[in-house]
């Protein structure tokens, strides 16, 4: 691994921005402010904001490039290869998929998610990005319980999460539209998945004790918790005696104060604040933010997401860019309890991204360091011999 300089940049330490320089070494931040002679490589950060890189807790975009139609799929490898590339573009040095796996068949189904699991474990040592597997269990999908719960013991989920689909499903099927796209999804005629979701429905009492049960098995392995779509502060209460701190997408004010004041992170979707409000017409995360109601931003369906997310935040007066980047950054690491990233300080991980910030709602990403390797660069003619390599040259 290579050791170099990242020199002149305005660096965000801490709540501050100040202009210096990073010795990188062992794929750590290895000094502040000090300049290594020994150093063969420079990588100009003069004009740019340099800043920890993103931490993506929930993103399913990867979703897109395994099926890109309905009924159209291509290899997982492939998928999570052209995933990688899109997430490290977009500044997102470590990766959550959120992989869903419901009652289903098709492209949430548990062969998808098996496939899923065992390439991000294979394709890991090649990925640019700290690639991470999300499981996110539908709580009615009941025969699954036994093998997630392996799962889980042997450590391969990095965090759970908790959802449940199932009063939307039952809501869309009187809506032609949107049964139509889950139809789709499935690969299944229109008939044969109303009687799945018929046989489904009817175990909705064994559905409590099962999640006790995965929240009990998570709880001894160590594996963070997360919940879906909260929309009671008894649901929310619930959740958390059973181990679940990250209340994700609390679809209400009331429930994310009660989130917040058990101390809970909470998750909210970074489009919703680019878009201006949620595409579902539920809580507008800006506002949630603006209230103090929201630890982490994610970027759910959309890679691009959270980089313009924080950028917004600040051109809106609604936080500093300090602040609002924690929320992609420091916040998420925080909750998934990875205390190796999420701020530029010595010793941490190098996860850094330099960000050309000239147009405040247009970041444009120049350099992406992942694990203290260069993964991305715009503009070649900033990586050159250090200033100490040349001048050993010329002697």
């Amino acid at each position: 691994m290579t050791d170099f300089i990242v020199s002149g940049g305005r660096a965000l330490l801490g709540d501050e921005f100040v202009e210096t320089s990073l010795f990188i070494a062992q794929g750590k931040v290895a000094g502040i402010g000090t300049i290594r002679r020994g150093s063969d490589l420079e990588l100009d950060a003069r004009e740019l904001l340099v800043l920890p890189g993103i931490v993506d807790l929930h993103g399913d975009a990867f979703e897109r490039q395994m099926e890109p139609r309905p009924g159209v799929g291509f290899p997982v490898d492939v998928a999570l290869i052209d995933s990688d590339r899109q997430a490290i573009a977009n500044g997102i040095t470590t990766v959550f998929h959120a992989t869903t796996w419901s009652w289903e068949p098709g492209l949430r189904s548990g062969d998808n998610a098996r496939r899923l699991l065992e390439a991000i474990e294979a394709l890991r040592p090649r990925l640019a990005a700290d690639t991470r597997f999300h499981l996110r269990h539908e709580t009615y999908n009941l025969d699954a319980e036994a093998e997630i719960g392996q799962w889980l013991a042997a450590g391969r989920i990095d965090v759970f999460a908790f959802n449940d689909h199932m009063d939307s499903t039952l809501a869309s099927l009187d809506k032609p539209q949107k049964r139509q796209r889950m139809v789709d999804r499935t690969g299944l005629s229109g008939e044969a998945f109303d009687r799945l979701v018929a046989e489904i429905v009817s175990r909705a009492d064994e559905v409590p004790a099962s999640i006790a049960r995965l929240a009990t098995i998570a709880r001894d392995a160590g594996v963070r918790m997360l919940s879906h779509d909260d929309d009671t502060p008894a649901m929310r209460k619930a959740f958390r005696a059973q181990g679940v701190t990250i209340a994700e997408f609390p679809v209400n004010e009331v429930t994310a104060r009660e989130a917040a004041a058990g101390g809970d992170a909470i998750v909210y979707g970074a489009p919703n604040v680019v878009r201006g409000g949620s595409h579902t017409g539920w809580t507008k995360a800006s506002d949630m933010i603006a209230k103090g109601l929201c630890s982490v931003l994610a970027s759910d369906y959309y890679y691009p997401a959270p980089l313009l997310a924080a950028f917004r935040l600040a051109a809106d007066g609604v936080l500093p860019l300090a602040r609002a980047w924690d929320l992609v950054s420091g916040g998420p690491a925080r909750a998934a309890g990875l205390s190796d990233r999420g701020t530029i300080a010595d010793g941490r991980r190098a996860d850094i991204v330099l960000v050309d910030d000239r147009l405040p709602m247009r970041p444009r990403i120049v350099a992406v360091i992942s694990n203290g390797r260069v993964v991305y660069l715009t503009e070649a003619d900033r990586l050159t011999a250090s200033r100490y390599a040349r001048a050993a040259a010329a002697e």
